[in-house]
Parts: structure tokens; C-alpha cells; sequence
């Protein structure tokens, strides 16, 4: 095994500028500010009297689940990453909302905010996307992480490729979902430029227009050179002078 490391490393040239300028854009975006957990209770905090919460994709509790402020919160994991998994609900986002729809759990519940974080792969977040929207109160929000990559190594499909110049660092194929979503007339949203890309959804505030770049195929290189219009990104300053409003 050491030998095949060791071949891995000598045909990876980490010292090559691609390389170097990406692992760059990494360590830069991990500086940012405000985190998931500030921006998710910013939101909850502008919500009288009681709050509900729910979390697709926790894996560790401790890296946002257990320092969210709500009245009550409530956790879904299937427990791949995270063996102890400790959470609410250890099943797939698909079959708690399933289960949800049928009345075999948190019944006649709604949501102030659910915050998606879960499989990030396009088709499954447009699933979690289109499932929450179903159970969000009307002035609620639907959060996603990990809209905004940084490269087309970073919006890789596959997590495990880990050679690639985004290393470990891995936000997948949501920002498909979550442009495909910007398209709806019906919704508002926007993507914070902070913690890999923050999108926020929402049916009761104006947060800008719906996308309209024209990439029906999804590719990266057209978001690269669309990416504040497709992804409606700006910072948390920006997003707090539109709740103002």
C-alpha cells in the first residue's frame, strides 16, 4: 500500500501552479466569515416567539446540529459518514420525507428553516430542495451549503478522488440544484459568499431576480463566467440590507 501511495504522489505534481492556485482558493474560503451555524441563527433569531428546525446531513453534530438556537430542531442522517450518528432520525432525506408525508412522524409539522447538507450530488438536492419547500412555513427558508465551488475540482462528482487540486475539500454538483431552483418565478433567492456558498431560499422576502443565464446543461465553465448573475452571489452585509427592506 505504501508503494501505491508513493506512485500517487510522484504522478500528482502538487507543486504544479494549477495545483497551488486552487489549494489557495481552499485555504481562503475556510477564513471566511460568517459560518452556516451564524447565518442559520441570524435567521432564527429574526422569527418571534417559537422556532423549528431541521437538518439533512449532519453527520458530526458537533459541526453545526448542536449550536443551532431553535425551540426544537430535529436531525436526519443515514450515519455513511459519521458511525455514531447520533441524530433524530437515521434514515435517507428521501425516506423521512416520505415518512413526514405520511403522517409516521413530526406530524402536521412546518419548518422555520431546514437547512440542506446532505448528498451533494444535483440530482438529490433538487429532491431535498423540492421536499423541503413542501414542509417550509410561508416566511420560512430553505438554506443549502456548499453552492458555491471554487473550481471544477471542487464541484467534482466524486468525493473520494482526493488527488484532484481540491484535495479534500468537496462541494459537488449542488450548485446545480440550487441554480436550477433560482429559475422559479415563484421563489426568492440568493447564494452568500462565505462557507462554500450558503444558498438561501425563501417565498417571503425579495432577494433578487430569478437566474437567467442560459446553461441548460449545467456546465461549470459557464457558471465560472456567470457566477454572481446564476448564483445571485453576494455577502452577508448585502443579504442583511435586503431584510430591511
Amino acid at each position: 500500500m505504501s508503494f501505491l501511495k508513493n506512485l500517487g504522489e510522484k504522478l500528482i505534481d502538487t507543486k504544479d501552479p494549477i495545483h497551488q492556485s486552487v489549494k489557495q482558493l481552499s485555504i481562503d474560503e475556510l477564513k471566511k466569515t460568517p459560518s452556516r451555524t451564524e447565518v442559520i441563527n441570524f435567521l432564527l433569531g429574526k422569527i418571534e416567539g417559537k422556532t423549528t428546525y431541521l437538518e439533512i446531513g449532519v453527520r458530526n453534530p458537533d459541526d453545526n446540529f448542536n449550536h443551532i438556537n431553535a425551540t426544537s430542531k430535529y436531525s436526519v442522517d443515514p450515519g455513511v459518514e459519521f458511525e455514531s450518528n447520533p441524530v433524530d432520525f437515521k434514515m435517507t432525506s428521501d425516506e423521512f420525507f416520505t415518512a413526514l408525508r405520511n403522517g409516521e412522524v413530526l406530524k402536521d409539522v412546518k419548518f422555520d428553516i431546514i437547512f440542506v447538507d446532505g448528498l451533494h450530488l444535483a440530482d438529490q438536492v433538487d429532491r431535498d430542495i423540492q421536499n423541503s419547500l413542501e414542509f417550509i412555513n410561508t416566511d420560512g427558508y430553505v438554506l443549502l451549503h456548499d453552492c458555491n465551488p471554487l473550481s471544477v475540482w471542487h464541484a467534482r462528482e466524486f468525493y473520494n478522488y482526493k488527488l484532484s487540486p481540491a484535495g479534500g475539500h468537496w462541494n459537488g454538483t449542488t450548485w446545480k440544484a440550487f441554480a436550477k431552483a433560482r429559475q422559479r418565478s415563484d421563489l426568492s433567492s440568493c447564494c452568500l459568499d462565505t462557507d462554500w456558498g450558503i444558498g438561501i431560499i425563501t417565498q417571503s422576502k425579495t432577494l433578487g431576480k430569478p437566474n437567467q443565464v442560459e446553461n441548460p446543461y449545467y456546465e461549470y465553465f459557464v457558471l465560472e463566467e456567470n457566477r454572481k448573475e446564476t448564483l445571485n452571489l453576494m455577502s452577508f452585509e448585502e443579504f442583511k440590507l435586503l431584510l430591511k427592506q
